[in-house]
């Protein structure tokens, strides 16, 4: 691991990867398998999501699940394939730190992404044996155009003429156990940070604490008042207008990918000077 600088401060710059210990003279012959391997995820889950793609009867919420699946084992792969790959056939043992982070992120979330798709199966999978008269995908009355520009849940599921109480109740647990679990563990967070920040004795101090979290803050409001908006958009349908229901949803979705770039670029002074740096090279000289 190398380090940026020689003060105390340790700031790695790289990092090392180790192959397999013990057996660096034989890469390059221990490379053979592993692309083998490689080969063989990218073609079996590549001919899953084909087939299920192409056949129509395979359109269902178990093979819908299993294509999931495949695209999150195939992400994972891709995620790990350079280094991997670049240890063993090239030698290239180092990864630059943002690189290193950039990976672990994604082997993680798409992990994550992964057990989250095996639950849904094991849940679909019971619903399918435990009551297989409820085992339907939902029918829709002839009435098929959505209020937004894309497919959103809630929005799909009013469409159908039948009981959607299931679907209500999933939905809810969905947004309850992921967002709300977010959200309430950011309120903790800022309890803590704001607790933090009284303590300080100067008021500089305090200040300089409470610029470093606004632009967070403004990013946790840009995207969750939308989306807690939209939620309620949908709960009231047929007391809001359509423009309304389709303005909220424009606003869930591009709302937060607008703002939070221009509020980093104007709170944060390192990401402001880069920009105007940025700028002023491209900047033709007379």
């Amino acid at each position: 691991m190398k380090n940026s600088n020689n003060s105390s401060g340790f700031l790695p710059t790289t990092f090392i990867l180790v192959g397999i210990p013990g057996l660096e003279a034989e890469h390059l012959w221990v490379s053979v398998p592993f692309c083998l391997i490689y080969i063989i995820i990218f073609l079996e889950n590549g001919m899953i999501l084909h087939v299920i793609r192409t056949d129509v009867a395979l359109h269902q919420p178990m093979y819908l699940f299993l294509a999931m699946l495949a695209l999150a084992e195939v992400g994972v792969s891709a995620s790990t394939l350079p280094t991997v790959l670049g240890i063993f056939l090239f030698g290239n043992t180092e990864i630059s730190f943002e690189a290193c982070l950039l990976q672990m992120f994604s082997i993680h979330s798409l992990s994550i992404m992964e057990s989250a798709v095996l639950l849904a199966m094991s849940l679909d999978r019971f619903v399918a044996i435990y009551s297989p008269l409820r085992y339907t995908r939902l029918s829709f009355c002839g009435h098929n155009a959505l209020s937004h520009s894309y497919c959103l849940h809630p929005n799909l599921i009013y469409l159908s003429c039948g009981n959607i109480s299931v679907n209500n109740i999933y939905g809810i647990f969905i947004v309850t156990s992921t967002f709300g679990l977010d959200l309430l563990l950011i309120v903790i967070s800022y309890g803590l940070i704001l607790h933090t920040v009284l303590g300080i004795a100067t008021g500089e101090g305090r200040k300089k604490a409470f610029n470093t979290c606004g632009s967070h803050i403004c990013a946790v409001l840009a995207y969750y008042v939308p989306m807690i908006s939209l939620s309620i958009v949908h709960r009231l349908r047929h007391r809001v207008s359509p423009l309304l229901q389709a303005m909220m949803a424009s606003a869930y979705l591009f709302f937060p990918p607008v703002v939070n770039p221009i509020v980093y670029s104007i709170k944060t002074k390192e990401i402001r000077g880069a920009i105007f740096r940025m700028l002023s090279e491209k900047r033709p000289r007379v």
